[in-house]
């Protein structure tokens, strides 16, 4: 179990296989503000809600040069069904063995009822336009996140 990266280091690169079918390479994002969000399980309630509340703000989100991407340890055809499902409008990427989530240190032990376990704490990664890691949020409460990543977004924008 890794640390979390802190505000102000430099995102940890990676490539990763999305839903469509294509490769996503951090690097290749350079220049764009990234909103980079690990979520536990497509089709779960929490998730489900997360992943709608990111597609309903995303237009506003590229108009200030940002592109969003979510990250599970799901595969690129459970990613694929998840967004035909809700229409999500932007790249779902797939770390089937949570390597990227390690790096990130959203990969945590987590108890659920008593019984601990390993799986991805739900959290996002603001990374601006120099690759850099502008802000964080660990243990994300889905209510109202994607306003509180807008806000983070404009003011990044200035």
């Amino acid at each position: 179990m890794a640390d979390w990266i802190d505000e102000g280091q430099k995102a940890p690169a990676f490539t990763l296989p999305s839903d469509a079918g294509t490769k996503v390479k951090l690097s290749d994002l350079k220049g764009q503000n990234v909103v980079l969000y690990f979520y536990p399980r497509d089709n779960t309630p929490g998730c489900t809600k997360e992943a709608c509340a990111f597609r309903d703000l995303s237009d506003q989100m590229r108009q200030l040069g940002a592109v969003v991407l979510g990250v599970s340890t799901d595969s690129v055809e459970s990613h694929q069904k998840f967004r035909d499902k809700f229409q999500l409008n932007f790249p779902l990427l797939a770390d089937t063995d949570h390597a990227v989530a390690e790096k990130y240190g959203a990969w945590r032990e987590k108890n659920m009822y008593g019984k601990k376990s390993m799986g991805i704490q739900r959290s996002t990664f603001l990374i601006d336009r120099e690759g850099k890691v502008a802000k964080v949020w660990k243990n994300v409460r889905v209510d109202g996140h994607d306003q509180q990543v807008l806000a983070a977004l404009q003011e990044l924008a200035g």
